[in-house]
C-alpha cells in the first residue's frame, strides 16, 4: 500500500461520515469570497468549472446559475451524494459529480475555463502535483482561485497552527504559507494575478464537532492553547473556549 492511498483512506474515513454537517457549516456555507468567484464569472454563461476538492457543494451552488456547467470534484463520494442531492433540491441541474484525487485529475487536457478549490488543497497529499494538473485541464488564458487556510510564515506561529490542525483532523497534511504558494503555483507553470489575506474565526466546539475529534484530542488542543506563550495566542485571538482565528489566502493566478 502506497503512502498516497493511505492518506486516501484517512481523508474519506475523515468526511465521509460528516458530510451533511459540512452542508449545514456556516463556515463553509458563508464567506465573502463567493462574491468574489461571482463576479469572476459575469458574463461567462457558457463557461466551464471545475469545483476542485468541492466538499459539500457550496462553491458549485454559488456559481452554478452563472455558467454552463459546474463539475464538483472530490475524493469522498459520501460528499459528492450530498452534492448531487442539494443540487437537486436547489434545480441546478448543470452541477454534475466526479470522484478522485486533485492529483489525478481525469479530465482532458484544456477542459476548463475555470478552476475554483476553496478549503481543500491543505489535505492534498502532493500539492505541486495537484497544480501541475490544475494548469493541464485549464483552457489557455483560464483562471483558477484558490481559498484555503494560510500559515502565517512564522515558524513558531507555523508550528503552532500545524499541530492543533492535525490534532483535530488527523487527514490535515499542510496550511502553505503565502510565499510557499507563490512559489508553488509559478513552479507549475501558473501566473499569479493577485493574492489578499482575510481572517477567519472558528467557533471551538463547532468546530471540533464537525471532525468528530475524539476527546482526548480536544483536551490536547485545549492544553496547547492555554500553554503556549502570548505572542501565539495574541496573533490567533484565542478565547477561553478555544474559539480563534486563522488567516485564509485568496489567490488569483491564469495560466
Amino acid at each position: 500500500m502506497t503512502r498516497s492511498t493511505v492518506h486516501t483512506e484517512v481523508v474519506q474515513r475523515q468526511f465521509g461520515e460528516q458530510a451533511a454537517a459540512y452542508l449545514s457549516s456556516a463556515v463553509h456555507a458563508q464567506g465573502t469570497e463567493f462574491g468574489l468567484l461571482q463576479a469572476e464569472l459575469r458574463d461567462q454563461g457558457s463557461a466551464r468549472v471545475l469545483d476542485l476538492g468541492c466538499g459539500a457543494g457550496h462553491v458549485s451552488f454559488h456559481v452554478a446559475p452563472l455558467v454552463g456547467e459546474v463539475v464538483a470534484y472530490d475524493l469522498s463520494q459520501q460528499m459528492l451524494d450530498v452534492v448531487a442531492a442539494a443540487a437537486t433540491e436547489r434545480g441546478l441541474g448543470n452541477i454534475v459529480t466526479e470522484r478522485g484525487a486533485a492529483e489525478r485529475l481525469p479530465f482532458a487536457d484544456a477542459s476548463f475555463d475555470f478552476v475554483f478549490s476553496r478549503y481543500s488543497a491543505h489535505h492534498w497529499s502532493d500539492l505541486a502535483l495537484a497544480l501541475r494538473e490544475v494548469r493541464r485541464v485549464l483552457k489557455p488564458g483560464g483562471v483558477v482561485a484558490f481559498i484555503d487556510v494560510m500559515s502565517p510564515g512564522s515558524p513558531l506561529l507555523d508550528t503552532y497552527l500545524q499541530t492543533v490542525e492535525v490534532l483535530r483532523d488527523t487527514s490535515h497534511v499542510r496550511d502553505y504559507s503565502a510565499a510557499e504558494w507563490l512559489q508553488q503555483v509559478s513552479e507549475a507553470g501558473l501566473f499569479t494575478r493577485s493574492h489578499s489575506r482575510q481572517r477567519l474565526r472558528l467557533e471551538y466546539t463547532s468546530w471540533v464537532e464537525r471532525m468528530r475529534t475524539p476527546a482526548p484530542m480536544r483536551a490536547a488542543i485545549l492544553q496547547l492553547q492555554q500553554a503556549m506563550g502570548e505572542e501565539v495566542r495574541q496573533y490567533y485571538q484565542i478565547e477561553a473556549d478555544g474559539s480563534f482565528s486563522t488567516d485564509v489566502l485568496v489567490l488569483w493566478a491564469e495560466r
